[in-house]
């Protein structure tokens, strides 16, 4: 193991894996593949390592900031974090599993694109993804979204609005599924709800940090940090070699396997400097569409939950309406993201929701590379689909809060990210509707295996993380 190895100490050298990226897919690939088979394994990591103390002293996740990594013809963010880990970062740690149904949305809603994989077949590597980072969850849960084993942690406690919703639909009404530890574990106190996740000063949320550098440190693995992958060199139907920039020179190293996870933009861009285009590489760029509502309450208390999002409902989630609109999730917050209310005796009277919609893989949403060959996003904006599907949430809202003593609803506006960025190589049955096939191994390409949520085919309201934890998870066992 060297973990921050000098290029020049690689520079055309072989490895049997070279991975490129350190986030959700590289890293949960490497755990899985490392315990099966002995390999001699290079990680590109285009960032550096920032520990936990270190973020906590600049308050920030990383020195390299996303917005100086592409350009675009939108205003709209798309949040990432490069650096060792990547988005375990900086996530907050929200693990909900897909509904099995959203993998079938085009056979059962004639709507988007099917996965390839289904749920029952993904199940025992949400279970494995769910071990590694401790999560706690609603047992209940298991009456949407079956499961083969409990949850490692005790659910959350939830607030007084949360228990009334609760009891009142035990069968849509669940605590968050979350890698914020509900009980200490070995390298993680419990959570202290103080409500800044992206930087969790406890060090209570899961991360690369508390959780993974079992991988980064394996005495198989070398991490090259600063390196920007440029290229992926490819002859005779494979990856040779991968050329990758490093204090302004470039390096190469060849390999047998390639794993490419630097993000949605950045792999996309990658690909298409290496020109490995397509009909589908680079297009479908998407996350899910979110907007705020803040609910006053008339005579009860908020905020007395144990995390920063306490509830989950799925009232608004599936159904014959995901033909037309799409679905959505209601999350419950136990953050003053609006304020306390500004009332006497009635300051903690209000709730914060957040209402998530899935959006479509719109060919209008795509990365292209700029003059300089390097990430540029043109992004039109949500598909109609994910427009209308908040519609019909908001129409419906109070029905779904009917057991809160509801005084307002008050429509706070669209939020400008959900920090999820996927979709620009899609996995499917074949290069005509995909990029890579079930197992993440690129059509054509059969040494080059794509992770993360770029591979999404479709766009889930449930948050993406532990999906992609769980495909990379199949895909190493598959390809062993």
């Amino acid at each position: 193991m060297v973990l921050g190895i000098r290029p020049e100490s690689v520079d055309r050298e072989h490895f049997d894996v070279v991975v490129i990226g350190s986030g959700f897919g590289s890293a949960f690939f490497l755990h899985g593949f490392l315990q099966r088979r002995k390999a001699r394994v290079l990680l590109l990591e285009w960032g550096r390592h920032n520990s936990h103390a270190w973020q906590l002293e600049h308050g920030a996740n990383t020195d390299l900031k996303d917005e100086q990594t592409y350009r675009s013809n939108s205003p709209k963010p798309w949040n990432y974090t490069i650096g060792l880990g990547g988005g375990t970062n900086c996530w907050f740690a929200q693990t909900p599993r897909l509904h099995p149904n959203d993998f079938r949305l085009k056979s059962l809603y004639g709507i988007g694109q099917d996965w390839p994989v289904d749920y029952d077949e993904l199940e025992p590597f949400y279970c494995q993804a769910e071990t590694v980072m401790s999560i706690s969850g609603d047992p209940d849960m298991a009456s949407i979204m079956p499961r083969s084993m409990p949850f490692p942690q005790p659910p959350h406690r939830m607030s007084t609005p949360d228990r009334m919703m609760k009891k009142a639909q035990p069968e849509r009404h669940f605590v968050m599924p979350t890698a914020r530890a509900r009980v200490a574990t070995d390298t993680r106190p419990a959570c202290c709800a103080s409500l800044r996740c992206w930087l969790c000063p406890m060090d209570a949320k899961f991360t690369a940090n508390n959780g993974l550098m079992h991988v980064f440190e394996h005495p198989d693995v070398s991490v090259c940090f600063g390196s920007e992958v440029r290229r992926l060199d490819h002859a005779a139907g494979s990856i040779r070699a991968v050329t990758f920039r490093h204090g302004g020179k470039e390096h190469v190293a060849t390999g047998d396997l390639f794993v490419l996870g630097a993000n949605g933009i950045q792999s996309a861009a990658i690909m298409l400097r290496s020109s490995l285009g397509g009909e589908f590489v680079g297009r479908g760029l998407h996350e899910s569409y979110g907007r705020n509502v803040e609910v006053y309450l008339d005579g009860i208390d908020n905020f007395d939950g144990s995390t920063i999002t306490t509830g989950l409902n799925y009232g608004l989630y599936d159904g014959a309406h995901r033909s037309q609109e799409g679905a959505a999730l209601v999350y419950f917050e136990n953050r003053w993201q609006h304020g306390l209310r500004a009332e006497k005796a009635r300051l903690r009277q209000t709730l914060p929701l957040v209402i998530v919609t899935e959006d479509l893989l719109e060919p209008e949403n795509f990365v292209s590379l700029d003059e300089n060959e390097n990430a540029f996003i043109n992004y039109r904006g949500p598909a109609d689909y994910a427009v209308q599907g908040m519609a019909r949430a908001l129409e419906k809202l109070p029905e779904i809060l009917a057991p809160l003593p509801v005084e307002e609803i008050i429509d706070r506006g669209v939020r400008g990210t959900e920090s999820h960025v996927q979709g620009t190589l899609r996995m499917g049955l074949d290069r005509s509707d995909s990029v890579v096939d079930r197992d993440l191994i690129h059509h054509e390409l059969r040494n080059l295996v794509v992770v993360g949520t770029s591979t999404f085919p479709s766009c889930s309201c449930a948050n993406p993380s532990l999906t992609a934890a769980a495909l990379s998870l199949r895909s190493a066992s598959r390809i062993v």
